[in-house]
């Protein structure tokens, strides 16, 4: 909640109302709320767990104002950007975005049929990164690439299937280049059909015997050498 009052605070948003339990822990919280102004309403223990609709509660929801801006906005000036192409798990995605947040990512764009980044368990997932950087969404992928091309950055799928791995370009420097690292579903990753309009398509090399990575596990190894060429 401290990220929701301070992404509001620098005019990127709006925290509308907190709902708090009679909790001791929330009396800090709940000050700050008071001083910027937001109305802070009381609830029972049962309230506050239908409103964050989780099994564990922490007893303090707020009522925010959307967090996605406009593509252009999100991708404008980015060098490093995290896309979501057609990842239906909510959990999975809050996750990339934490991933890309720590990674220092300029942007995470939401493409095709994603998961809304508003969803209860995508926002916790982020633990707060949601209000930390851009965040976009549009439900055509076409659209999404689009505006990823206009803004100068090269396309790479994360594929498993890639005859390429991640080492291999970085060591030739095509990691510094300004990238989108696109990254499909868990359970399917990304259509051939999008992996061949993008420009280019690279592997997490696995050396033990483990079959693949799980999606965010793949996104911070991607992200991370990328974060790495662009300060090296």
């Amino acid at each position: 909640m401290r990220e929701a009052l301070a992404w509001a605070a620098a005019g990127r948003g709006r925290v509308y109302e907190l709902f708090v339990t009679d909790d001791a822990r929330h009396a800090e919280l709940v000050r700050a709320a008071v001083d910027a102004g937001v109305p802070v309403s009381p609830v029972t223990d049962r309230a506050a767990a239908a409103l964050s609709e989780t099994v564990t509660p922490q007893g303090v929801v707020a009522v925010c104002s959307p967090v996605d801006v406009p593509l252009e906005v999100a991708s404008r000036g980015a060098r490093l950007v995290a896309v979501l192409h057609g990842v239906s798990d909510p959990g999975n995605a809050g996750t990339v975005v934490r991933v890309a947040d720590a990674a220092g990512a300029d942007a995470v764009l939401f493409a095709g049929d994603t998961v809304d980044p508003h969803n209860g368990k995508c926002v916790r997932a982020s633990t707060g990164s949601v209000f930390h950087l851009p965040v976009a969404r549009s439900r055509s992928a076409d659209e999404v690439f689009a505006a990823c091309r206009a803004a100068g950055l090269r396309l790479i799928a994360a594929d498993g299937y890639a005859p390429e791995d991640l080492v291999t370009a970085d060591l030739r420097g095509d990691l510094t280049r300004p990238t989108a690292w696109v990254f499909g579903s868990e359970a399917h990753g990304l259509p051939d059909e999008v992996v061949a309009s993008l420009d280019a398509s690279l592997k997490v090399p696995i050396y033990g015997g483990a079959e693949s990575l799980n999606l965010a596990t793949a996104a911070a190894v991607c992200l991370y050498a990328s974060a790495r060429a662009h300060r090296a």
